[in-house]
C-alpha cells in the first residue's frame, strides 16, 4: 500500500507530469451569444497549446496548495540570512497599508487629493532623516542597490557641478557585493582599502589611498563582519580633507537605530533598506525600498520629485534644475513606505532603540553558544551579526556548504554562507531581535549537533540533506545549463 504520508514531503510532480487528457478543471456555462471572432491578426493567434496540462480542479488547487507549503519565511521560521537581515513583518503594518485610502489611490490623482499620501512620503522623509542625522532623503528607489547607485550618482552630479570631476572610488574589501558594481556603473574605477586584524577598515592604507582623484569611499557600518567602524569619524575626517565624501551603506542599520547616528559621525551620502531596518517585507528581488539620505550641500541633487510642506499643504517639486532626476516611475514602493511609517509610529524612539539592542544581544547570545565549537575568525566585539568559519572541521572534509545542509534536516533555514569573501569558509549569522530565547537555543543545539556529528561521521554531512523534498542540486549545471520552462525534450 502506498505511503500516503511521503506525499507531504516528496518531490511535487509538475503539472505537466501529473496530466492526463480529457480532465477538465472548469467548465464554462453554454452562452447564448454570437461568437465574435477578435479583431487581431491571425499571426498573433494562438490555434493551441502544445501540451498544455489538463487536470481536475481538486488536481489543481492540490498541487499549489502542497507547493505552498514548502514556503520557508519569516512568518514560519527562524530565518538567520546574515548580512540580509530578516526580521519579522508585524502584521498591524500589512493591515495599514491595505487600508482603502491607500490602495484605491491612483499617481495620475491631483495633488489634492492626495494630501494624505504625501503627508506619509513627507512624514516618513523626516523621520528618517532624523533617525540617521542627515539633512533630506528621497525614497525612491526600489531597493539597497537602487539606492547605492542613486547615491553615487548624486556624489558624481555633486563633484560635477563643483567642477572637480573624480575618478576612483574606494571600497573596504568587506564591503557588500553591490558597492563596486554601484560605483562601476556611475563611471567610477573601484580600488580595494584592507581591513585591518580587528576587521575594521586599515586607517594607514586609507591615507595611502585617498588623494585629490577620489571621489568617495564606501562605508558599511555596521560592517560585514559585525563590527562597528569605530574609527568612521577619523575615516570622515580623512577623506573630507582631501575634499572625497563618505558613502555609508546602511543595510545593516537595525544594530544601531536609535542609538548612533550615520549623519554625526561625518557620512555624506547614505542609503538605508526599509525592509532590513523597518521591517518591511523583504525577497524576491522586491518591491523593496532602499531610501538615500543626504547632507544639505547634496540635496539639491535629489532625485525629483521631492514633496513638501508648505502653507498647511503638501506638494511635489519637480523644478529642481541640479536634480539628477527620476530613478523610479512615479514615486516609489509607496505601499512599502506606508509599512515603514506605521512601524516607526508604533515603536516610537524609545522601541527603537529596544530593537537594536535586543538584535546585538540575540546576536552575541549565539555567539557565546557556539564559539567554543566554531571558528571565530575575529575576536573583535560583535553587534547584529557573526561570522563563524569551518576552520575548525579542517581535515574532516566537511565544508561550510554541507553545515547548511544539514540544519535542513535540523528544521531551520540556513544563514548566509562564503560571505564575506575575507573570511574562508565564512559563516553569517543573524538572528535579529525577533527571536525567543527558546528558538536561539534550538537553533544553537542544532549547530553543536552537527559540529559533532562532523567530527563522528563526516559522511552523514556530506550527503545532507535527507528531509527535504530536493535533495542535493547540481548547482554548476543549474547555473550554466539552466531549464526554466517544461518541454518534453530530455
Amino acid at each position: 500500500m502506498e505511503d500516503r504520508s511521503k506525499k507531504l514531503r516528496e518531490r511535487e510532480k509538475l503539472l505537466f507530469e501529473i496530466s492526463r487528457e480529457g480532465k477538465i478543471g472548469y467548465s464554462p456555462l453554454k452562452v447564448d451569444v454570437k461568437w465574435i471572432e477578435p479583431d487581431v491578426e491571425k499571426e498573433y493567434l494562438r490555434e493551441d497549446i502544445k501540451d498544455f496540462p489538463e487536470l481536475s480542479e481538486a488536481e489543481i488547487v492540490r498541487h499549489y496548495t502542497r507547493l505552498s507549503q514548502w514556503n520557508y519565511g519569516v512568518d514560519t521560521g527562524f530565518y538567520p540570512l546574515g548580512s540580509c537581515t530578516m526580521k519579522y513583518n508585524p502584521k498591524v503594518n500589512e493591515k495599514l497599508a491595505r487600508l482603502d485610502g491607500f490602495v484605491t489611490v491612483h499617481p495620475y490623482q491631483p495633488e489634492k487629493t492626495v494630501q494624505g499620501c504625501l503627508k506619509v512620503i513627507y512624514e516618513l522623509e523626516r523621520l528618517l532623516s532624523e533617525i540617521t542625522g542627515m539633512y533630506r532623503f528621497t525614497l525612491q528607489p526600489a531597493a539597497g542597490a537602487h539606492g547605492e547607485l542613486t547615491g553615487m550618482m548624486m556624489i558624481r552630479a555633486y563633484l560635477t557641478k563643483r567642477k572637480d570631476p573624480r575618478k576612483v572610488v574606494l571600497i573596504p574589501d568587506s564591503a557588500h557585493g553591490t558597492n563596486p558594481s554601484s560605483a562601476h556603473i556611475c563611471g567610477y574605477r573601484v580600488e580595494e582599502v584592507k581591513s585591518n586584524d580587528d576587521g575594521c577598515i586599515d586607517l594607514k592604507s586609507l591615507e595611502q589611498k585617498v588623494s585629490k582623484d577620489v571621489a568617495a569611499l564606501m562605508l558599511t557600518n555596521p560592517n560585514t563582519l559585525g563590527i562597528f567602524e569605530r574609527n568612521i569619524e577619523k575615516v570622515a575626517e580623512i577623506l573630507h580633507k582631501e575634499g572625497a565624501l563618505l558613502y555609508c551603506d546602511g543595510a545593516n542599520l537595525n544594530a544601531l537605530v536609535g542609538l548612533s547616528r550615520p549623519g554625526d559621525s561625518g557620512v555624506d551620502v547614505l542609503h538605508l533598506n526599509l525592509h532590513k531596518t523597518f521591517s518591511t517585507p523583504h525577497g524576491g528581488g522586491g518591491p523593496g525600498s532602499g531610501p538615500v539620505g543626504v547632507k544639505e550641500e547634496l540635496e539639491p541633487m535629489l532625485p525629483i520629485p521631492v514633496v513638501n510642506f508648505k502653507a498647511g499643504k503638501y506638494s511635489f517639486d519637480c523644478d529642481r534644475s541640479d536634480s539628477i532626476g527620476k530613478v523610479h516611475t512615479f514615486y516609489g514602493n509607496f505601499s512599502i513606505l506606508i509599512r515603514a511609517y506605521s512601524y516607526i509610529l508604533s515603536l516610537g524612539a524609545e522601541g527603537l532603540k529596544e530593537i537594536a539592542r535586543a538584535a546585538v544581544l540575540n546576536a552575541n547570545y549565539v555567539r557565546k553558544g557556539l564559539e567554543d565549537l566554531y571558528h571565530l575568525p575575529y575576536k573583535t566585539p560583535t553587534l547584529h551579526e557573526i561570522i563563524f568559519s569551518d576552520k575548525h572541521l579542517e581535515g574532516s572534509g566537511v565544508r561550510t556548504l554541507d553545515i547548511a545542509k544539514r540544519l535542513l534536516d535540523y528544521g531551520f533555514h540556513p544563514p548566509t554562507i562564503y560571505f564575506p569573501l575575507i573570511v574562508k569558509g565564512a559563516i553569517m549569522i543573524e538572528p535579529t531581535e525577533s527571536e525567543s530565547k527558546e528558538e536561539l537555543d534550538g537553533f544553537i543545539n542544532a549547530m553543536r549537533s552537527i559540529s559533532e556529528e562532523a567530527q563522528r561521521d563526516p559522511e552523514l554531512l556530506k550527503n545532507a540533506p535527507y528531509s527535504t523534498p530536493v535533495r542535493r542540486l547540481d548547482e554548476v549545471r543549474a547555473a550554466r545549463n539552466p531549464r526554466l520552462r517544461w518541454t518534453t525534450e530530455k
